[in-house]
């Protein structure tokens, strides 16, 4: 099986930035953005990436707001705080260049067994499994699993299956391989098993219920949230505050508000000047509301209520930045809140 996908690789691999060559940070790089984002959307983000940070070096030297502005788009931002994090740990430890072990990788931030397993089988040509969400699905159908692949058993079967279709040659090769078989053929609708050279060992397609796979546990539905943005203006310009380092967003920069929460209740205008003198000492005019934003997070539907006011007095707090507008892509500020921003025209 594995001599059959890696001929069919020969043949049909995708050209792709992080391809070039066997360097670790590249792959590193790319295997942190791939997860939960599709190659499409991946590939001027890593190249745009790779320009501002060109090594392991450069990316620890810099500071994490800078990694955040180069993710803007993205999404799944703590990847980003993450392999920043990583980096300097790295660097720290005196290495200069990843580690070349499962358990020097697993001790970094944001590297899991699948990234891990990538890293070391594509960048070192060591005999490592990967199990990323495409290889799950190809497995499950190869399989027909009724266990969900996202329980306990299921993923245990799963990474059992892995390790054992994985050969001692080309490691690398055939972990780019199933991941593009996932991608290309077998696909999560419309698979092509009709060009697939792994159909006729795959019990999916011998019972011709491919996309009966794989098997999940029931989603629970994700809860709906909400909460207002305070845009404050003055002569020109955005009051922005950053957001913790840790959580939702993390190090991102947004206009002051509530946190999500799972009842609304709209404010009054003068309880939110009320608000904004509370938590930021400022005195602005009565708010005004304009259009709702709705954005989709893993866990949550999040309902942002934006409203625009002018700033009267007081400075605000330190860590709070005037910023012009339109706002540049310098600053790190969420997909999220530069749809909130778009509401001020």
């Amino acid at each position: 099986m594995a001599r059959a996908l890696l001929s069919h690789y020969d043949l049909h691999a995708r050209d792709l930035p992080w391809r070039k060559g066997q360097d670790t940070y590249r792959i590193w790089v790319a295997e942190i953005m791939l997860q939960q984002t599709g190659v499409k959307s991946v590939i001027p983000y890593f190249q745009h990436f790779l320009a501002r940070f060109p090594d392991l070096p450069a990316l620890a030297a810099a500071e994490v707001a800078e990694v955040l502005a180069c993710w803007q788009g993205l999404g799944y931002y703590r990847r980003a705080v993450h392999l920043h994090a990583a980096a300097r740990m790295v660097m720290q430890n005196g290495a200069g260049r990843l580690p070349e072990t499962m358990a020097g990788l697993l001790a970094l931030p944001g590297i899991g067994a699948s990234t891990a397993g990538a890293i070391l089988a594509i960048g070192s040509g060591q005999r490592v499994p990967i199990l990323d969400g495409n290889v799950v699905r190809v497995l499950s159908r190869l399989l027909a699993m009724e266990e969900p692949a996202d329980a306990p058993a299921g993923r245990a079967r799963l990474w059992k299956m892995a390790d054992r279709l994985t050969p001692a040659d080309r490691p690398g090769d055939y972990a780019q391989a199933i991941m593009d078989l996932g991608a290309r053929i077998c696909r999560p609708r419309k698979p092509d098993c009709l060009v697939c050279p792994w159909s006729s060992w795959c019990r999916a397609h011998r019972s011709h219920t491919p996309t009966s796979y794989p098997r999940l546990l029931p989603r629970r539905t994700r809860p709906e949230k909400y909460q207002f943005s305070l845009l404050v203006l003055r002569e020109g310009s955005l009051l922005l505050t950053p957001r913790p380092a840790r959580g939702l967003l993390g190090g991102m920069w947004e206009p002051p508000g509530s946190p999500p929460e799972e009842t609304w209740s709209p404010p009054d205008g003068q309880a939110l000047v009320n608000w904004i003198k509370n938590r930021h000492g400022m005195q602005v005019t009565l708010p005004a509301p304009l259009e709702p934003v709705r954005h989709a997070f893993t866990h949550f539907r999040l309902t942002v209520y934006p409203y625009v006011c002018h700033w009267l007095a007081h400075e605000p707090p330190s860590e709070a930045r005037w910023v012009s507008l339109p706002v540049d892509r310098s600053l790190p500020v969420s997909t999220l809140h530069r749809k909130v921003l778009t509401r001020i025209g």
